[in-house]
């Protein structure tokens, strides 16, 4: 008994960096500006390549651990996330923190199945492995809420390599626990890993985002060469998938109307999550000057709001069938939106937080309805198929997220900034591509330019993020028609 509960705490502890990682880095971005020099598009890549390679590796790393054990999983994800963390915190540039970014992904793409399937063989009782599961789901949610806060606090008395060095300790302790503590399993020889299928979606990915956030700043033909190469490679892996017996991803799970519209509503409330909190710590912190401490704290009624969202959307569940709930949800992503675009986050704090928490529980809404749709609509045999398929919508939705907003603020911040005549051509062409290298460059000024710099970013920065939040409400709007559409109630008879 004593065993098997210090297995949920090894389980507890190793999860919660992973869940961390996702998002603690979105109130560290001045400071990485100023450390690393870096582009907007370098900025976006260290965000979200975490969660990008995570999406594509997760699948393959869960038949990994059928194969080998989740102890031995997670011993080796453990001690590639302790080296990339150490890597990550001594970057010296772009492309290292980038690549340690990646290699943190493939760690935590290792731990987060073994730590299902620790639960899954620890816990045989199934109510003790339901409260095994709630505290799994608490720690990994509030985890990715609490990110932002926890970097501020980092920040407000470390340099920003801390917040990867405090992963070290962790994993260190993880390791020596595992080792003793989890018996070992004997792994299933036969099960197929899928890694090149991994390999290759992931390559796909990679590429047609890349493609998309080069041409905003330039297009040739080598961008259009890879492109090709990318979405060709996608469908070579969808045409792959459906003809293979032994499929990483189960399509036929697609063709369900409530499996395949919760899927999309998963990831849209990612991309709503993870999207708001970037632009927003960055307004808080470039724009109104806030500490990443004092950022991290404006937007805790957020972080609150998701976290106990939870038994206020069980109970709508409970209560009310999925198409009502999830319709509501989405329109109530979309009100909160166009909330917040109207509002001033310098001087209108209570009506900020008032909006904010209405997201925070719509986007919880979302996420508690898509998964138990997933569950209810899929047959005993295929609820291993569904969990894996929305635990890797979760993450693309995570990287989408910092691409999607990103990008859109970064057009938006271009079109919107009026820079001062008599710039030097080099330092214009620098600040109109993002508020990050404006900020840069204008220390290269003589104070009274510098003042109408940066006057001049902060105005174009605030208008953008306007503009993204109030064009993201008219999605979620159009969304809400869709899901209210798509989920029939003929599809969703109980």
């Amino acid at each position: 008994m004593y065993r098997k509960w210090m297995i949920l705490a090894i389980i507890v502890l190793i999860y919660l960096p992973v869940s961390i990682d996702a998002t603690v880095l979105h109130v560290a971005i001045p400071s990485l500006n100023d450390a690393l020099s870096l582009s907007g598009n370098e900025l976006l890549w260290v965000m979200d390549i975490y969660s990008l390679i995570m999406a594509g590796l997760i699948l393959p790393m869960g038949a990994l651990g059928d194969r080998i054990g989740f102890k031995r999983l997670m011993l080796i994800g453990a001690t590639i996330f302790g080296i990339a963390s150490l890597a990550a915190a001594f970057s010296s540039s772009a492309a290292m923190l980038i690549a340690a970014r990646a290699f943190l992904g493939v760690g935590a793409a290792m731990i987060l199945p073994a730590t299902l399937a620790g639960l899954r063989n620890t816990f045989l009782d199934k109510k003790e492995r339901n409260y095994a599961l709630g505290v799994w789901g608490t720690v990994g949610g509030g985890g990715a809420a609490f990110g932002p806060l926890l970097g501020g606090f980092i920040l407000e008395h470390f340099q920003w390599g801390m917040i990867f060095l405090i992963n070290v300790p962790i994993i260190i302790l993880v390791l020596l626990l595992t080792t003793f503590v989890v018996p070992k399993q004997k792994g299933e020889k036969t099960q197929p890993l899928n890694l090149m299928q991994a390999l290759v979606l992931v390559t796909a990915i990679l590429m047609i985002i890349y493609t998309v956030k080069t041409s905003m700043h330039q297009f040739n033909s080598m961008l259009l060469l890879i492109l090709a190469i990318g979405l060709s490679l996608l469908v070579f892996f969808v045409r792959q998938q459906l003809a293979s017996r032994t499929p990483m991803i189960d399509f036929s799970l697609l063709k369900h109307p409530v499996i395949s519209t919760s899927i999309v509503m998963a990831i849209v409330a990612m991309i709503a999550l993870v999207g708001f909190e970037l632009l927003l710590s960055q307004e808080l912190q470039f724009v109104y000057g806030y500490s990443p401490l004092e950022a991290g704290l404006f937007i805790l009624p957020f972080m609150i709001a998701i976290s106990i969202g939870g038994p206020f959307a069980s109970l709508l569940m409970n209560k009310y069938q999925l198409r009502p709930v999830a319709t509501v949800g989405m329109l109530m992503c979309a009100a909160s939106f166009w909330g917040l675009a109207m509002t001033n986050f310098d001087t209108q704090h209570i009506q900020a937080w008032a909006w904010m928490v209405i997201m925070g529980i719509s986007v919880e809404i979302a996420l508690l309805s898509s998964t138990a749709a997933i569950m209810s609509s899929v047959p005993a045999n295929k609820a291993t198929a569904a969990g894996a398929i929305e635990g890797m919508a979760y993450e693309l939705g995570a990287g989408l997220g910092i691409t999607i907003f990103g990008l859109m603020l970064s057009f938006f911040y271009t079109q919107a900034i009026v820079l001062p005549t008599t710039l030097p051509v080099e330092i214009s062409v620098a600040a109109s591509a993002s508020i990050g290298e404006a900020m840069q460059v204008a220390q290269q000024l003589d104070p009274s330019l510098m003042h109408s710099l940066k006057n001049a970013a902060a105005q174009a920065f605030t208008q953008s993020h306007s503009q993204v939040l109030g064009i993201a409400g008219g999605l979620f709007f159009i969304l809400s028609l869709f899901i209210y559409w798509a989920l029939s109630k003929q599809a969703h008879k109980q």
